[in-house]
């Protein structure tokens, strides 16, 4: 059986100012999606499921979804601030859902199979999904990161938030953690902690770009870590529940395992509307390369 692909699709980008998945960047009218999803089918998913919000569905489905629908299945689900489990409520004052990990969980009930995860407005490269893909096709049990070289995934427009990790020398995954504020520094990189205090980053530090891999079996932890997240935070308007925080718990315990898959590629994104040509100019370079058709979907 292949491989599902999981894409997260439901934010806005505050800091860009738009709808920023459904955002042209190719010649043809392409989006950063079209070209992660023409890379993950030669690399061999076998099925779509976007993770949307439902104001946003039928604007999705026309611009994005139907370029897809008539060439493989794809499957639609939604992630809202209420959807929680029987016992808990959602506080008066939220009005965004709750993070990457609950986005995950929102389909589970569409996914039976070993499964990528990735960002919508993520260019992640050929490579990277052709690892994933022979790791998902491989039997191995244990769960998957693609790691990306930090000074390979920064904006010179603003700071940004990466997932610096820490890897075992036989490579799998210690432990994520969530930095902000990560800026350039010259040659190098650094951010401020919440104590004022200035720290500088190795730029040849892997770095998590939220693609993962996964086998069905995500889906119980997320249950059980997620309940007790609103335990814990169910009361904060912006709480977030996200993915690495899942992964941490479950590798620092035992109960998984997760290889860290190393990219020859370069990630790019849109985190600011600046880095948008940036991103067209990096797509008509692949297309000169031969790396992409003109129009990618003839």
């Amino acid at each position: 059986m292949k491989p599902t692909l999981l894409i997260l699709a439901a934010g806005m980008g505050s800091r860009y100012g738009g709808l920023k998945q459904i955002d042209p960047v190719g010649p043809n009218g392409e989006t950063i999606i079209d070209y992660s999803i023409y890379d993950g089918l030669r690399a061999g998913f076998g099925k779509l499921v976007f993770v949307i919000r439902g104001d946003i569905e039928q604007q999705f489905r026309e611009i994005v979804g139907a370029r897809f629908e008539r060439r493989i299945p794809v499957e639609y689900v939604f992630q809202e601030p209420g959807k929680v489990p029987p016992g808990f409520s959602v506080p008066p004052n939220r009005t965004k859902p709750w993070g990457t990990g609950h986005a995950v969980l929102a389909a589970a009930d569409v996914i039976h199979e070993p499964f990528g995860v990735i960002n919508a407005d993520d260019f992640y490269g050929a490579n990277s999904f052709r690892g994933l893909v022979e790791h998902l096709r491989s039997g191995n049990r244990d769960y998957a990161m693609v790691g990306f070289v930090l000074r390979n995934t920064l904006s010179q427009f603003g700071s940004v938030a990466r997932g610096v990790c820490r890897v075992t020398g036989n490579g799998y995954l210690q432990a994520v953690t969530e930095i902000t504020g990560i800026q350039t520094d010259g040659a190098g990189a650094k951010y401020t902690d919440g104590q004022g205090i200035v720290h500088q980053l190795d730029v040849s530090a892997m770095v998590s770009m939220n693609l993962w891999g996964f086998t069905p079996t995500l889906f119980d932890h997320l249950r059980d870590q997620f309940a007790e997240f609103l335990k814990n935070r169910g009361r904060e308007d912006k709480a977030e529940f996200y993915i690495p925080a899942v992964v941490n718990v479950l590798v620092g315990t035992g109960r998984e395992r997760c290889r860290v898959l190393r990219t020859p590629d370069s990630w790019f994104g849109v985190t600011y509307r600046e880095d948008r040509p940036r991103v067209i100019e990096s797509i008509r370079a692949f297309i000169a390369r031969g790396h992409y058709p003109e129009k990618l979907w003839a």
